[in-house]
């Protein structure tokens, strides 16, 4: 029940924080902080309240804001009765920040360091602090981090390089910076997996809405889930 809440509270917040990351970013940690609770009006709530286009803007936002605490508390939910006591907690957290990422860079084409570089950090943590509380050897879980955090970083980067004369944009920094993240929480044997089911993915959406380029952080996130459910 706890985290059906702790679910839903979040992915209700989740579109009011991707907008506030859309308008201050790139920034630093303290001042995106701030951005984030204290916001500069420009516009009068009355005149906000007389505006049609408005109020109509604030209603789909406002249902858009409620589908994202519908799945993530149902993600939520799943998680912590399909792992451990131990490591539910922190893999809701992973899907808490990676549904967060996925509506940033649907809104504004950007992976911001101020949430990718933490997770990877906080991969690291849960490879020592998981290896611990299941009695494995702390120095194998947390290899098998680093070398999932490489292998994430390395291969997106080797195929930039290939790709990169005719598609100057292919695997940003940011979704190299992810995919090392994830790297870091799944490790090695089954990043590929999710950097593979990402461009396949990837490549379905840019099919089925007839175009070359667009948020490639949607799909990674989607690789990321069913790796999680179906290959752990």
């Amino acid at each position: 029940m706890l985290y059906i809440l702790v679910g839903f509270i979040f992915g209700f917040t989740i579109p009011y924080l991707a907008r506030r990351f859309a308008k201050f970013m790139p920034a630093t940690l303290p001042y995106a902080l701030y951005r984030i609770v204290k916001q500069n009006k420009t516009v009068s709530e009355e005149k906000r309240k007389q505006n049609t286009k408005y109020l109509k803007l604030k209603q789909k936002y406002f249902m858009r804001s409620l589908g994202w605490a519908i799945v993530v508390s149902a993600f939520s939910f799943y998680t912590s009765i399909s792992l451990s006591n131990a490591g539910a907690p922190w893999f809701v957290f992973l899907l808490m920040m990676l549904f967060l990422l996925m509506e940033i860079d649907n809104r504004m084409m950007l992976l911001p360091d101020l949430i990718t570089l933490p997770l990877l950090i906080s991969g690291f943590a849960y490879a020592s602090f998981n290896g611990y509380i299941l009695a494995d050897n702390i120095i194998l879980a947390v290899q098998n981090s680093v070398l999932g955090a490489t292998f994430g970083y390395l291969i997106p980067t080797v195929a930039a390089l290939f790709m990169v004369r005719k598609n100057p944009e292919a695997f940003g920094g940011g979704d190299i910076k992810l995919l090392s993240a994830i790297g870091a929480w799944l490790g090695l044997t089954t990043i590929p997996y999710v950097i593979l089911i990402s461009c396949v993915v990837f490549a379905i959406s840019c099919f089925i809405n007839k175009q070359r380029v667009g948020a490639f952080g949607p799909s990674i996130v989607i690789a990321t889930l069913i790796s999680i459910f179906l290959l752990l």
